[in-house]
Formats: structure tokens, C-alpha cells, sequence
């Protein structure tokens, strides 16, 4: 019997699309990932549509959307339902050997028979945060491994230098900045620092006395182009080992992060396409084209799909998403390009975008103070900088309308109630919704890179004891 591809699936944590070299980004941010690319297929407008970590990776692994995973929150509680299969549970079902690398204790990895761990938040005795090399020391050993068996393996990765804190080693944490940083009549930080939710956390790892904020977007570039070097060592590894020819490597993230705009601060909360708009790469020698770039409109949940049809794996699960093997052989597609917006982060919202427009919906007071109704005009106002609800009545009806028809047939579809309307508790804080956007401010707080870990790695311990 012939054995089952390998899969290696490279899930970036943080990583927006237009802050990649690859996706014409002006900084030469990801010269190895161009590299790598230029033999596989690139989608170009690929989105996460509920953020941010544990629902995004939710439906990345079950090829389902929020309604068929029932996951929208940050702080999800309790397990991933039982009515979906992870792709982990169904390729270890397959006879694959599966390992997940820097993602335990998290609900939506469960599933792997191996969880490994790294070091990806603190840093080390230089001040800087190798996150990228700490889990080459982990990856390449393990890797080595699962290559000598005799069965296929799945290898999760997922990486966390595009995620705060950025602490690239150098040279990396002035590649793409010459300035300086500490200059007194620079006033581009003095908002941020005023930010008395993340103040506290950004005092952690921000230089003293920093002033210039494009001196921190800088070693978010940094971060990136320091583990773009470092996966090139990974896809080096892969070669050398001889496994290329029968290896699908996929390239990704759960969402992608905002810097010093929306007033949302170096974090990946806010319904904003530098949160959506994700890389997604595929290469698979002789599956999938080289050098080929999609425009049509793709979505996180699909990623499954599309792993299980190019390995020949017939689940016989009906899932939300779409596999993208008939658009890359050139077949016509059917891909929505309007989608569901959901995020519970460090505020409830939800939304609807369609190519022209965005429409942002509060279900309760958040922490910015920002309007109950966002509405951005994407051909004029890429950027959405510019809130034109109140100027165009006529689009937010005519979008509230798409989003809450939406609801309600997925509602029916599934038998289950939206869990943006049922996870009342989102923020952990206790109490259900906020009532102001002033208490919403006073509750939620980050202290620390400890204290960050701590949110996404909190029910690590109740999942173990289950």
C-alpha cells in the first residue's frame, strides 16, 4: 500500500497578509516565504472572518463556521463540541502520527496524539524573544522523528513572532527601522500609553521611553522577517530529509493583527481587515500549481476541506466550507464574497462585509468608546478610517438585514442559537454584558506577557482534568 502524504501546517499566529512581502508589501518582510511561494498556489483574498485565536483555529481544524463550532470567544469555555471532528482526530483515524507544536491547552487544538511546547512570549537574557528558533529546536527534532516512521504525520505549527510581544533578535529589530525611537518631540505613542487597559503589558516590552509607534510597528516587521528566515530552515529540513515530493505544507495564520491604527493598539480586536485579510499558501508537488495566485474570496474554514480532498481522504462530513482543489485545477467556483463577521476579544461585536462594504455591529459598550454602528466604504476607504454610517442609512439597513437573515438560516441550518448572542461571559469578567463602555474600560486589563499567555493557555488545566 502506498503511503498517505504528509502534512505540515505552518498556522502563524498574528500574521496579517499586507505586512508580507508576498502580498506586495513595500518592506521585504518574507523573501524566503516569495521564495517558497513561487512554487506554490497563493490565495490572495483570504480571510478569517471570526476572530480572534480560539475561534479562528477552531475553524481552521474542523472546517466548520461559528455556528457549526459554536466557538466565537477569546475565553471560550468548556471543551470544542462534540458534534465536530478535528482534522488531527480524523488523520490519526487515517493511521497518521499527529503532533501539534505550541498550541496545548487550547480547546480548538484538541485532537493530536503529541502537544509539544516553546517558549513564545517571554524574553530571554538579551531582552529579545528568539520565539521562531525555540521552536526550530523543537520542530526539527520532531520532524526527524515522524519522518523515520512508517506512517504519514500531520505536524502542526504554530508559530508566535508576528504576535506581541515583538522582540525580534537583531539584527532583525532595526531592519526596518534607522530613526529614533526615544526622540522627546515625537508624540505618535502619547494615545497609547493613555490606553489604561494595555499600558500596563506595553511597559513590559516597549523600549524606555519610547515615543516614536513606527518604531514598534518596525519590529512587528522585524518579528516577521526573523521567522521568515527562521522557516526557511524548516523547509530546508524537509528537503534534506528527503520528503519534499510527498509533503503538503500549508501556510497560515488564525488572524492578523492591528499596530497603531483603530485605536486598538498593537493587538488583533476590532473587525478590521488588517484583523481578517490571512495569508494561505499550498504547496504539494504535482497537486497543487506552481506559481499560481487566486483572487476569488476564501475563508479559513476551507482550509480542511482542501487538505482532506488533495490527500484523497473522503470524511464524509458536511462541512461549511469548500474545498479549493476545483479553483485551482480551474474550475469554475462558488465562492461567497460576502461573509459573517464575528469577534469576542476584548469587545462583543459582529458584522457583515461584502467587497464594497463593511458593516460593524457593538452588542454591548466596548472599550474604545467607539460608535454602536460602524459602517466603511472598502473601494474609497480601504483603510477604514473614515465611519460613514451615519451619512449612508440606506447600506447599514440593507447589510443589518443581510447579517441578521444570515443568522437566522444558520440558526436553522444548525438547530443551534448564534454563540455570539449565547456566550454572554465572552470577557471572563463575570456578570454578562458590559453596561457602558466605561465599565467595559476599567474591567479588562493585560499586565503582562505572562498574564497574556495566561488568556489563551487558561483552560489548559480544567481541559486535562476532563
Amino acid at each position: 500500500m502506498t503511503k498517505k502524504p504528509n502534512v505540515l501546517l505552518l498556522g502563524i499566529d498574528s500574521l496579517r497578509s499586507d505586512h508580507m512581502s508576498l502580498y506586495g508589501y513595500e518592506r521585504l518582510t518574507t523573501p524566503h516565504i516569495d521564495q517558497f511561494a513561487k512554487k506554490a498556489t497563493v490565495f490572495e483574498k483570504h480571510y478569517s472572518p471570526s476572530i480572534p485565536t480560539t475561534p479562528g483555529y477552531a475553524s481552521m481544524l474542523t472546517g466548520m463556521d461559528c455556528f457549526g463550532t459554536d466557538v466565537v470567544a477569546l475565553r471560550h469555555k468548556g471543551p470544542l463540541g462534540a458534534h465536530v471532528k478535528t482534522l488531527p482526530e480524523l488523520l490519526g483515524e487515517q493511521g497518521y502520527n499527529t503532533t501539534c507544536i505550541g498550541f496545548s491547552g487550547n480547546p480548538s487544538s484538541r485532537g493530536f496524539q503529541t502537544y509539544l511546547d516553546f517558549e513564545g512570549w517571554a524574553a530571554d537574557e538579551t531582552g529579545r524573544s528568539p520565539k521562531a528558533e525555540n521552536l526550530n529546536d523543537v520542530a526539527l527534532p520532531e520532524l526527524e522523528r515522524l519522518a523515520e516512521e512508517d506512517k504519514p504525520f500531520f505536524l502542526f505549527l504554530r508559530h508566535m513572532d508576528p504576535h506581541s510581544p515583538y522582540l525580534p533578535p537583531r539584527p532583525f529589530e532595526r531592519m526596518f527601522y534607522g530613526g529614533d525611537e526615544l526622540d522627546p518631540l515625537n508624540e505618535s505613542m502619547k494615545d497609547i500609553y493613555q490606553f489604561k487597559p494595555f499600558v500596563d503589558y506595553f511597559v513590559t516590552w516597549f523600549p524606555e521611553g519610547c515615543t516614536d509607534a513606527a518604531y514598534i510597528d518596525a519590529q512587528y516587521d522585524g518579528a516577521v522577517a526573523y521567522m521568515d528566515a527562521s522557516i526557511q530552515t524548516i523547509f530546508e529540513k524537509v528537503e534534506a530529509l528527503g520528503i519534499e515530493e510527498e509533503t503538503l505544507i500549508i501556510l497560515t495564520s488564525d488572524h492578523g493583527e492591528t499596530l497603531n491604527e483603530h485605536e486598538c493598539y498593537y493587538d488583533h480586536h476590532g473587525l478590521y481587515d488588517s484583523n481578517l485579510h490571512i495569508p494561505l499558501i499550498l504547496r504539494y508537488p504535482g497537486k497543487t500549481p506552481e506559481g499560481q495566485r487566486h483572487t476569488d474570496v476564501t475563508q479559513i474554514k476551507d482550509i480542511m476541506p482542501t487538505i482532506l480532498e488533495l490527500l484523497g481522504i473522503d470524511s464524509g462530513i458536511s462541512f461549511d466550507g469548500q474545498s479549493l482543489v476545483p479553483l485551482m485545477n480551474g474550475e469554475a467556483s462558488d465562492f461567497p464574497s460576502e461573509f459573517y463577521l464575528t469577534e469576542a476579544t476584548w469587545m462583543r461585536k459582529h458584522g457583515w462585509r461584502t467587497p464594497e462594504w463593511k458593516l460593524i455591529r457593538a452588542l454591548e459598550p466596548d472599550i474604545h468608546f467607539k460608535p454602536e454602528v460602524e459602517l466603511y466604504d472598502l473601494v474609497n476607504d480601504p483603510e477604514e478610517t473614515s465611519n460613514v454610517a451615519e451619512t449612508q442609512p440606506d447600506i447599514v439597513k440593507e447589510l443589518t438585514n443581510k447579517l441578521e437573515s444570515h443568522i437566522e438560516q444558520r440558526e436553522r441550518q444548525t438547530e443551534r442559537t448564534n454563540p455570539m448572542h449565547t456566550n454572554l461571559d465572552w470577557h471572563g469578567q463575570g456578570g454578562g454584558p458590559f453596561a457602558s463602555s466605561q465599565q467595559a474600560y476599567d474591567a479588562m486589563h493585560i499586565g503582562s506577557p505572562k498574564a497574556a499567555a495566561t488568556l489563551q493557555a487558561k483552560l489548559k488545566k480544567e481541559l486535562e482534568e476532563k
